[in-house]
């Protein structure tokens, strides 16, 4: 028997508007502080490009006898990409709230 004179009605009933909400309202909240993390880490790539750190690296095992040589590495974050992370933390912080609904 066909549908006849009823309409279909799509949306969302109040229980799943609360929770759509609520996905929203944490998406805003997850773009603004993504944005804060990428703005900081752009800004200290910036202001302290150049940082070492030590690797262990296994040279010779015999047995249970081990081998091992610290070695102090050095890494330069080129001024280009702190300058993009900060780009695009300003531009998530700044425009996250502003995400439609």
């Amino acid at each position: 028997m066909p549908n006849r004179g009823r309409g279909v009605s799509v949306g969302f009933s109040d229980e799943n508007r609360a929770g759509y909400d609520s996905f929203q309202h944490n998406m805003k909240r997850f773009v603004i502080v993504l944005g804060a993390v990428l703005l900081v880490l752009g800004v200290v790539g910036l202001v302290h490009p150049n940082f070492n750190y030590h690797q262990q690296e296994e040279v010779a095992k015999i047995g249970s006898l081990k081998a091992t040589v610290d070695e102090e590495k050095a890494v330069q974050v080129p001024s280009a990409v702190s300058i993009t992370l900060l780009v695009a933390g300003l531009a998530l912080v700044l425009l996250g709230p502003r995400i439609k609904q």
